[in-house]
C-alpha cells in the first residue's frame, strides 16, 4: 500500500471522485430536515434551524474539527486507492486502517490511539450521512485487535508541573494587564485542574454568552467553578491560597477588577499595548503555546535541549501536577478533576506512593 503502489488521479481506471461535500465532511445536523410528507412553515423550519443548532452543540468543536479532518483523510485515501468512500466498506475500511498501522511508503505509521480516533471519526462521518458503520464487523474489528495487540503501547504522558514549577513559571509573566491574565490562567488552571478548554469557556456569570462552558462565584473562602465537562455539570471548588502571590483566587479578583470584565467571557485578548482588555475570548491554544513559554523562560528542566523540552508539557501538565502534588486522599483529587474512576485519577498522579496501602502484609503475608 505505498504510495507508488497508488494509481494516479489521473488514471482511467480510478473510480469517480467523492464530490466536494463527501470529502468536506458535513456538520453536525447538516442532514437534519423536515420528512418528506411533512410541509414546510414558518414555525416549523426555525424548529429545524434550532435543532441543527443543538446538533452542532452535541460535540465540542475540537472533536468537529478532528472528525472532519478524519472523513477528508480517508476520502482522499479512497480516491487513490480507485474506490468510494459510500457506502461504507468494512473491507476497505480494514485495508484502511493496516494502512495506517504500517504504511510501505515514507508517511510514519499513526499510534493505535490515533487510527482508533480516525476510525470513530469514520463512524461518525458515515453516521451523520445516514449510514452505520458496523465496528464489529470481522474486517474491522480482528484488524484493530491485531493492531492493538501488535502495535498498543503505553500512553505517552505529559510531565507534570509541580509547584516550585508553576511559581517559577508566573514570575516570569510581566506587570501589565496581559500578565495577570496569564498568571491568573495559570494559577487558576493549575489549582483547579482545570482542561485548556474549561478555562477558556469559563463566564463571568451563569447565561452570559451562548458559547459558555461554565462560570465562577466568587466566595470569601475562595471560587466555586461551576463546569459543563465531558461527564455533564460539575462544580470544582478552588480554595485561597497561603499568600496573595500565590492565590489563584486573589489573581482572579485583580484580573476581574483590572481588566473591568463584569459581563462575558473571563479571559479574553488584551490590546497590542496589553493595557487594555477587549471582548474577544481567547482559545485554549493560547493556554497550551502560554505554558510552553513560560517553561521555557523560567528554566524548568534546562538540562534538556529546547524541543525536548517543549514536547515534555502541554495543557494536561496543569492537570497531572496538581493531581501530584496535592498531599490529600485520592478521592478527593478524583472529585476535583471530574473522573469517573480512581484508575483515571491514578494516570494523572506522576509521583503518588503506588506501595502506601501494603496489601501483601494485610493479608497476613
Amino acid at each position: 500500500m505505498s504510495e507508488n503502489n497508488e494509481k494516479s488521479s489521473s488514471d482511467p481506471n480510478v473510480g469517480p471522485l467523492p464530490n466536494e461535500d463527501d470529502e468536506r465532511g458535513p456538520r453536525p445536523g447538516e442532514a437534519l430536515t423536515l420528512p418528506s410528507h411533512v410541509a414546510g412553515s414558518g414555525t416549523l423550519d426555525r424548529l429545524v434551524d434550532t435543532a441543527r443548532d443543538y446538533a452542532v452543540a452535541s460535540t465540542a468543536e475540537n472533536t468537529n474539527k478532528a472528525y472532519t479532518a478524519d472523513w477528508k483523510h480517508f476520502a482522499r485515501w479512497c480516491r487513490l486507492k480507485g474506490t468510494d468512500p459510500l457506502p461504507p466498506s468494512p473491507e476497505m475500511i480494514g485495508l484502511y486502517l493496516t494502512d495506517l498501522a504500517a504504511p510501505t511508503g515514507p508517511t510514519p505509521a499513526l499510534s493505535v490511539s490515533t487510527i482508533d480516533r480516525r476510525l470513530s471519526g469514520l463512524a461518525w462521518n458515515y453516521a451523520q450521512r445516514g449510514f452505520t458503520l458496523d465496528r464489529k464487523d470481522r474486517h474491522i474489528a480482528t484488524v484493530l485487535a491485531g493492531i492493538k495487540r501488535k502495535h498498543a503501547r503505553p500512553p505517552v504522558q505529559k510531565e507534570a508541573i509541580l509547584p516550585e514549577d508553576i511559581l517559577a513559571m508566573v514570575a516570569t509573566l510581566p506587570f501589565d494587564l496581559r500578565g495577570l491574565r496569564d498568571r491568573t490562567i495559570l494559577l487558576l488552571g493549575y489549582a483547579g485542574g482545570l482542561r485548556r478548554s474549561e478555562i477558556v469557556s469559563l463566564d463571568h456569570s451563569k447565561d452570559d454568552t451562548p458559547d459558555s462552558g461554565g462560570w465562577i462565584e466568587i466566595l470569601d473562602v475562595g471560587a466555586v467553578l461551576t463546569l459543563n465537562a465531558k461527564t455533564g455539570w460539575r462544580e470544582v471548588e478552588i480554595g485561597r491560597g497561603s499568600s496573595d502571590q500565590t492565590c489563584p483566587v486573589h489573581a482572579l479578583e485583580q484580573w476581574l477588577h483590572f481588566a473591568k470584565i463584569n459581563f462575558g467571557p473571563i479571559f479574553v485578548r488584551t490590546s497590542r499595548d496589553g493595557k487594555r482588555a477587549l471582548e474577544a475570548r481567547l482559545s485554549d491554544k493560547h493556554v497550551a503555546r502560554l505554558i510552553k513559554t513560560t517553561v521555557l523562560k523560567s528554566g524548568i528542566r534546562a538540562e534538556l535541549p529546547e524541543k525536548d523540552r517543549l514536547a515534555l508539557f502541554s495543557g494536561h501538565s496543569l492537570r497531572a501536577g496538581l493531581a501530584s502534588s496535592a498531599e490529600v486522599d485520592e478521592r478527593y483529587v478524583q472529585k476535583h478533576l471530574g473522573h469517573a474512576s480512581a484508575e483515571m485519577t491514578r494516570r494523572y498522579q506522576r509521583r503518588r506512593d503506588r506501595f502506601r496501602v501494603n496489601l501483601t502484609k494485610a493479608a497476613g503475608l
